[in-house]
């Protein structure tokens, strides 16, 4: 979950196009912070651990509801959207047909816990399906989880990115260089998901990943969250940046980090 941590608070400053769309940025500067994204990765990794891997469908939603109104109330002024802002709060939550990119950028966890694609594929659906039912929503939140269970198994790019083609539809056959300059706030699963992997394709380390992301400008801190996710799982994350990612986050949520990687050794 390094990568995706690390994704959403580098890219946190240079929201809304705030940024010069380019790659030379400070990663850190005073303002950078965590956001929705960090919390609700942290939320969908507790909850994926608290269900187990062999859990069933309903007890895995059960768990991810619980956890993402537990952390979303705790940490309620974050950047959530309106829609989840209520579902926060409401006495029976229900999923309300988003496919916003919120349901990729919390889905990390899904793409490392699992033995097989197959079983990757289902826990991405059920922690999306919870809020984001509607197809796109669905779509993205298996591309990201995919894209980091094919990386973390050592497939070479091309194959992830054939496989993530046949399987979503997704055209990750422009360049960055061609996107950027068009490129703009969408924070939409089928607006913002290519683009992430497309920024992890042409990156050559993590931190690249991540550059690549935020150069593109828009939705920066989900966009590098989701880039950096799968960035993490093809490339690790350089020590130096998970002291920083760690330096960042309250200790609730370092207890979290820690059962996620003594989980995913297991």
């Amino acid at each position: 979950m390094y990568g995706a941590i690390l994704g959403d608070i580098i890219g946190s400053p240079y929201e809304f196009d705030r940024g010069e769309k380019t790659k030379d940025f400070p990663l850190f500067p005073p303002h950078a912070r965590f956001t929705d994204d960090t919390v609700m990765t942290i939320a969908v990794a507790e909850a994926l651990i608290s269900a187990g891997a062999g859990a069933s469908e309903e007890n895995v939603k059960m768990d991810v509801v619980r956890l993402m109104r537990h952390w979303g109330r705790r940490y309620p002024r974050v950047g959530y959207g309106g829609m989840f802002r209520q579902w926060l709060v409401m006495e029976h939550p229900q999923p309300y047909g988003s496919f916003g990119n919120g349901s990729a950028m919390r889905v990390a966890a899904a793409g490392w816990l699992y033995d097989t694609l197959a079983r990757t594929r289902e826990a991405a659906r059920q922690t999306a399906v919870v809020t984001h039912n509607h197809a796109e929503g669905i779509k993205g939140a298996e591309a990201t989880a995919s894209a980091i269970f094919l990386s973390r198994g050592g497939k070479p790019k091309e194959e992830i990115k054939e496989y993530i083609v046949r399987e979503f539809g997704y055209d990750l056959l422009r360049t960055l260089d061609e996107i950027r300059p068009f490129y703009s706030m969408d924070a939409t699963c089928q607006g913002s998901v290519p683009e992430a992997i497309i920024s992890f394709l042409e990156s050559t380390d993590f931190e690249d990943a991540v550059r690549n992301a935020v150069s593109l400008g828009g939705d920066t801190d989900t966009v590098a969250c989701i880039s950096g996710s799968i960035a993490e799982a093809f490339y690790g994350v350089p020590e130096a940046l998970k002291a920083e990612c760690r330096r960042r986050l309250p200790q609730e949520m370092l207890a979290v980090f820690d059962a996620f990687d003594e989980a995913r050794q297991r």
